[in-house]
């Protein structure tokens, strides 16, 4: 709806909503302008070090490589 009349999404507790008017507020309007974002251009947006970007990369990486082998048996 935001998408539609231009605006920024006004509900904070949306799981999508992000603290970056640049693209409505959005998650989903983030990965449709931009495709893929850079760790630096998360941690922008997130309003968190580039560090702790990469921390949570590396735990998610972990994670998957965890399941994959899980299914891989």
């Amino acid at each position: 709806m935001c998408k539609t009349f231009e605006v920024s999404c006004p509900n904070e507790d949306c799981r999508a909503w992000v603290d970056y008017e640049g693209e409505l507020n959005c998650v989903f309007m983030t990965v449709e302008v931009n495709e893929s974002l850079t760790l630096r251009e998360c941690s922008q947006r997130l309003g968190i070090s580039y560090v702790r970007v990469k921390q949570i990369e590396d735990e998610a990486i972990k994670k998957m490589r965890h399941l994959s082998c899980d299914f891989s048996n």
